[in-house]
């Protein structure tokens, strides 16, 4: 058990040694705020001392003398608060300072490698789980930067300073009040390492809690079709309660802490307390220095007080940096630019010949049911290769494979007669471009989804890729034209003017493959034609993949291939496999006219 303890204390170590790494360009600013807050520290400290020191003189009673000494050590408090105020001043801008840069680094990180990671991780993984991360996980965090920590250093400076002043007025009384430090130190331990568990779990619970917030909110149209607004409050609210009851459990452990803290810190000062008057009354100690003794005592009461939340926030957020560290940890797509050995750029400029040979894949999370089977087949440049079969054939997971969003179990995919993980997986991406079926735009102008494809792009390419996917028409008769904001998802547009402002965003990327899965599908007759047309015109030269249900929309096709659980079973034109007799692609064609 001590051996589990001991390599999780060295992990939770590393980790934060890890984040810390991001303190690096601001160690100049943060050691300035370190000084100040040391040096506002001390100068508080030196309160109880000339608090006693106006005692002792007021005791002493001297008329003359002892006025002007009066005078004199007011006047010196004064300017001791002054100064203090000053740094005060500083320490808690630098310190926020630094901490929000350091915040910010952190959250770009983050986000960079969230999205560079591989799409196996997200397949595993809900999108409100993640945002979750970047939000909840990370405010932790910047309450433990913007405050947190330099209280922290602040009460163990006062906490050091208080010890040594003490002792140098009495170190009989200085025995007797830290005598409990062991107690506390060891309960600070137990009940840390409790917190931290408990504080990692409430976030999970929080994080999953986002997750069904995520969904439903994007979702929100099919929860209202099927009335399950109470079903889904009803597993949002079992999830927060959950959470509740963990941060309740974090909550009874830092109450006990802090109880224990209080009782043992106060109890311990009237013990000092009562053994000072003693000391006083045996002419041992002064009353003035019995006084800054009594004041330090409480300066040091107030500092170990305050250690049982800041200790609380600190376990909270190494529960949250657990989480953070988790993904910055995670590999992501080697998406780095083509280079030679050299150093210098390498321009690759795809063409668009296609080959499978034996390809053979299965999900990750599904290894014993291979989704395609030994595919093999050859696209030329420019050609176009329709792809049919029923649901679960394997025709979506084509698509995936030829972006390099999975890589094959078997078998080998050549883009121009190089193997596909030789490419850069800018060159391979961004060498094709994708029109799917549910059309998913940004909440953004028309004029930035379009420039998705190529950003950077002029008004007048964007104009010309709108006009080539005749969308320039319906653009031009919104009132803000271009600048018309669609909506989250796009749901200020109709399904046709999705399609054709992605068919625009696919003409501006310019790319050498064309992935279509099924774009007209949803689409009524007078939209259909407009996004056929555009279509038509964007598979010009281009190599294209056309995914189609609809087989009326693919009669003049340059090849047909028909899928069947993982294989292929026909392939040819649309003539060819309609004169076949017992065909697969002709019993659909004509189960199709059946239900026309």
């Amino acid at each position: 058990m001590s051996k589990t303890a001991s390599r999780a204390d060295r992990e939770h170590f590393r980790q934060v040694a890890r984040l810390l790494g991001y303190l690096a360009p601001y160690r100049a600013k943060f050691f300035m705020a370190l000084t100040a807050m040391l040096i506002s520290s001390l100068l508080g400290l030196a309160f109880p001392y000339v608090t006693g020191r106006l005692i002792d003189t007021a005791v002493a009673g001297d008329s003359g003398s002892g006025r002007g000494s009066l005078d004199t050590i007011a006047l010196f408090l004064a300017g001791v608060l002054a100064l203090q105020a000053f740094f005060s001043y500083f320490q808690s801008v630098w310190f926020v300072e630094v901490g929000e840069r350091i915040l910010a680094a952190i959250r770009r990180d983050t986000y960079a490698t969230l999205i560079r990671l591989p799409m196996t991780y997200f397949a595993s993984r809900r999108t409100g789980e993640l945002t979750s991360r970047i939000a909840a996980d990370l405010s932790q965090i910047q309450d433990v930067l913007n405050s947190s920590l330099s209280q922290l250093v602040r009460q163990i400076a006062t906490l050091a300073g208080g010890v040594v002043l003490i002792g140098m007025i009495s170190l009989k009384l200085t025995l007797v009040m830290i005598s409990s430090f062991p107690f506390l130190v060891l309960a600070a331990i137990v009940t840390g390492r409790r917190i931290r568990r408990l504080s990692r779990k409430a976030q999970d619970e929080l994080a999953a809690g986002n997750a069904v917030v995520e969904e439903t909110l994007q979702g929100v149209q099919t929860v209202k079709s099927f009335c399950n607004e109470a079903y889904e409050s009803r597993r949002y609210g079992e999830l927060i309660q959950r959470y509740v009851l963990d941060v309740l459990r974090v909550a009874r452990f830092r109450g006990a802490f802090l109880s224990f803290i209080i009782f043992g810190l106060f109890g311990g000062i009237v013990l000092v307390l009562w053994t000072g008057v003693k000391m006083v009354q045996h002419a041992e100690l002064s009353i003035g220095s019995l006084t800054s003794f009594m004041l330090y005592t409480t300066f040091i009461g107030a500092a170990m007080g305050s250690f049982a939340e800041l200790f609380s926030q600190l376990q909270k957020a190494l529960g949250a940096t657990e989480r953070i560290d988790e993904i910055l940890r995670e590999v992501p797509e080697p998406f780095t630019s083509g280079m030679h050995a050299s150093g210098r750029d390498e321009e690759v400029s795809l063409k668009g010949a296609v080959t499978l040979q034996h390809v053979q894949f299965s999900y990750p999370g599904r290894r014993g049911e291979p989704v395609l089977r030994d595919i093999s087949f050859e696209v030329n440049a420019g050609e176009r290769l329709a792809l049919v079969g029923s649901s679960g054939s394997g025709k979506t997971t084509l698509f995936a494979l030829l972006q390099r969003f999975y890589d094959v179990d078997e078998g080998i995919i050549l883009i121009d007669g190089k193997d596909i993980k030789e490419y850069p997986l800018q060159a391979i991406r961004s060498g094709m471009a994708i029109v799917p079926q549910d059309i998913l735009l940004f909440g953004g102008s028309i004029r930035e989804n379009i420039a998705y494809g190529k950003p950077g792009a002029s008004d007048e390419e964007i104009m010309r890729a709108a006009v080539q996917a005749n969308a320039h028409d319906f653009i031009m008769k919104f009132p803000d034209g271009y600048l018309t904001l669609c909506g989250d998802r796009g749901i200020q547009l109709s399904g046709g003017q999705r399609q054709r402002i992605a068919i625009a965003r696919a003409v501006l990327s310019d790319p050498a493959i064309l992935l279509l899965d099924e774009a007209t599908s949803s689409l009524d007759s007078e939209s259909e034609k407009l996004v056929q047309e555009a279509l038509e015109h964007l598979m010009q030269g281009r190599t294209s993949f056309i995914i189609a249900h609809r087989l009326s929309t693919i009669r003049n096709i340059d090849r047909i291939m028909v899928l069947k659980e993982g294989r292929i079973i026909e392939s040819g034109t649309s003539r060819e496999l309609l004169e076949k007799e017992d065909g697969f692609y002709r019993m659909l064609s004509a189960l199709q006219c059946e239900l026309n």
